[in-house]
């Protein structure tokens, strides 16, 4: 069953002029009522991401999501993602199993390494170590959900012996998603692993990932696992307006300077309006136009790829919350029937 979500970082608005940072205040109660809005369109499923800096205003996906089973009562409530290789997995698991119990079993766990780096000198770990600590953090927090008394050693903690974690789920087992970039043993871990994977796809040609999405496909049926549990998706920065033109010039500013500040920090040349108009063609890597124009990108990309499931990425730069809860609905009122309706 195709599922049709939307994802966000909690981006903080910035002044252009000024360079004043919105409040993180303002931001996180706009995102409430964006969320409400998702949640009375039948939107399926919300994912909010984890960052550790100044322009984002969520560091703790759980604390909101959280807030936010209090006022939903059918969407999925998960990260976007939890950076599990930075943070304790029996508390990481305590937190999803309690944002469970308050959304009467909606919440979900979206494993991944994080796009930025600041939180490893933030809890005490050595970027030397990125690829352990993800790999064994993944091993504890899966066993942490598959067992009700856990053993288990590793190199970055002590060990658990015969250790019962509390509180439990309401569901049997929390949903726990690994979030891929383009790492080939990534997706091939997580397909033997059985777990179902999510696709960033933020640069480039939309289509270069099938050759990603055939491993992940290969690795998961050689693992044994069963056909009927399979599921994968895909992650792409998006925004949606009444017309094609009008809201994808509307739009640059805020995705051109998220994308400098960004690159600021990674050496990337300045953003150009090329490299967004060349995203938008049909096929890049960006889903920003009106209803029937991404429409039709959003099941060419489903049916190429056979995806169980689509988050647009909405925040990049932090479009003003008028300009969110419309984009939104017309997320949830237009594109969202109409994709669905294709693959009945």
């Amino acid at each position: 069953m195709l599922e049709m979500g939307i994802g966000m970082f909690g981006d903080l608005q910035i002044d252009r002029i000024t360079g004043k940072i919105q409040s993180p205040q303002q931001r996180l109660q706009e995102i409430v009522e964006e969320v409400k809005l998702m949640d009375e369109l039948g939107i399926d499923f919300f994912g909010i991401g984890e960052h550790h800096r100044e322009d984002y205003a969520v560091a703790s996906p759980e604390i909101i999501l959280a807030a936010l089973a209090t006022v939903t009562k059918r969407i999925k409530l998960g990260s976007a993602v939890s950076v599990i290789s930075s943070t304790d997995p029996v508390k990481l698991y305590q937190d999803f199993a309690t944002v469970d119990l308050l959304s009467n079993g909606r919440a979900e766990i979206m494993a991944g390494r994080g796009s930025f780096i600041e939180s490893f000198p933030l809890f005490g770990y050595e970027l030397k170590d990125y690829d352990e600590l993800f790999s064994e953090k993944l091993d504890l927090l899966l066993q942490l959900n598959t067992h009700e008394v856990v053993n288990w050693s590793g190199r970055f903690r002590k060990p658990l012996v015969n250790q019962s974690i509390y509180p439990q789920p309401k569901q049997e087992q929390l949903p726990i998603w690994i979030a891929v970039g383009g790492t080939p043993q990534s997706i091939i871990r997580a397909g033997k692993l059985g777990l179902p994977v999510m696709l960033a796809i933020i640069g480039g040609e939309w289509q270069n990932f099938e050759g990603l999405v055939e491993l992940y496909h290969q690795a998961y049926h050689d693992s044994g696992h069963p056909a009927e549990n399979y599921q994968i998706g895909v992650h792409m920065h998006s925004f949606f307006g009444e017309h094609s033109p009008n809201i994808a010039d509307w739009f640059y500013p805020f995705y051109s300077a998220q994308m400098d500040r960004i690159g600021k920090s990674r050496n990337w040349p300045p953003y150009q309006r090329s490299h967004y108009d060349f995203g938008r063609q049909p096929y890049g890597h960006l889903i920003v136009g009106d209803a029937e124009e991404s429409i039709e990108k959003i099941i060419s990309i489903i049916e190429k790829f056979g995806l169980t499931r689509f988050s647009a990425h909405l925040d990049v730069g932090s479009p003003s919350h008028k300009q969110m809860m419309k984009s939104i609905e017309i997320y949830g009122d237009k594109i969202l029937p109409k994709v669905k309706a294709a693959f009945q």
